[in-house]
């Protein structure tokens, strides 16, 4: 029997008009982008659907945008009977794993992202911090060359390991500037800054961490009734206070995320279902295993084709 995992992305893949076709065609899906309104008390959705882009890629609005999309594809899923195993989400993604589990209401995680999108923008004054994409190196040498440059007085990390040989440093300007130059001189083949707006997963949200628990305290957090793999901690959770302590943690902690797609390999998942905006963790899933399937739904096509294959293989 085939095993599923969804999985939902994270920043950076958000692109105006996402969920625009499917919110048209299905009230349920519409009613999504409503409720983030509603709750918000903003017009969230006209951003997502018609831009512009410059304004939906703002923190505060992307993570928001993404839950929704997200959220609003995955009840289009469901509702044609398709159910996962295992949930799991790239940062920003778990939260709509976790309301995949069912330990998150809807309302209760966009309401979240928007303050940790908030918190996030707060914790690191513009331009003082930053992140950089290196690719072919090992992680145990990056993760050497990081810790050097930090303790010489400049705060530099690993943020996000996606998968063999694409690992994300994040810190400050300067730390991750010296980390990029000593990776280049010890064997990377390529290290690519990126244009973020701050140092995510890294020490220097410690701030936003502290923040973010009053908003944690604030909501509902449910046991989840299927495992969520934790992007800390790359193993499945599904007790409430873990879940908690770990949605804090993982302000500052890097995303394991080539770890947590072996994770779920290990627990016997063959299936893999990407929902929301765009293919970029299906992408490193087949890095990570050529072999494994994975689809991604994110409009009225892939949706049926989706569908389709997977009443095929049942």
């Amino acid at each position: 029997m085939s095993k599923i995992a969804f999985v939902f992305p994270g920043q950076g893949s958000q692109t105006v008009g996402m969920g625009k076709e499917l919110a048209e065609k299905y009230p349920e899906v519409g009613g999504y982008f409503k409720r983030a309104d509603e709750k918000l008390g903003d017009d969230l959705s006209s951003i997502i659907f018609e831009g512009p882009q410059e304004e939906l890629t703002q923190t505060t609005n992307a993570q928001p945008a993404l839950l929704t999309t997200s959220v609003a594809i995955l009840d289009r899923l469901k509702s044609e009977g398709i159910t996962a195993d295992y949930t799991a989400g790239h940062s920003l993604g778990e939260y709509s794993a976790l309301v995949a589990a069912g330990s998150l209401s809807f309302e209760d995680a966009v309401y979240a992202v928007r303050k940790r999108g908030e918190f996030m923008e707060e914790a690191v004054p513009s331009g003082q911090g930053t992140m950089a994409a290196v690719l072919g190196m090992d992680r145990d040498v990056l993760k050497s060359i990081t810790n050097s440059v930090t303790e010489e007085g400049h705060s530099v990390g690993l943020a996000n390991l996606n998968c063999p040989g694409q690992i994300v440093i994040s810190g400050t300007v300067k730390g991750v500037e010296a980390a990029s130059a000593r990776a280049k001189e010890e064997g990377a083949k390529r290290v690519i800054p990126l244009q973020v707006s701050g140092p995510f997963h890294s020490e220097l949200m410690k701030p936003a961490a502290e923040k973010f628990i009053s908003i944690l305290d604030s909501i509902e957090i449910h046991h989840a009734d299927k495992p969520v793999i934790a992007n800390v901690t790359a193993s499945p959770v599904s007790e409430a206070e873990e879940i908690k302590r770990l949605l804090i943690e993982q302000l500052y902690s890097p995303v394991l995320w080539e770890d947590t797609v072996e994770k779920l390999l290990e627990l016997g998942v063959d299936t893999f279902i990407e929902i929301g905006s765009g293919k970029v963790l299906s992408g490193l899933i087949k890095k990570v295993n050529r072999r494994v399937k994975t689809y991604a739904v994110q409009d009225e096509a892939s949706l049926t084709e989706t569908i389709a294959k997977l009443k095929e293989e049942a």
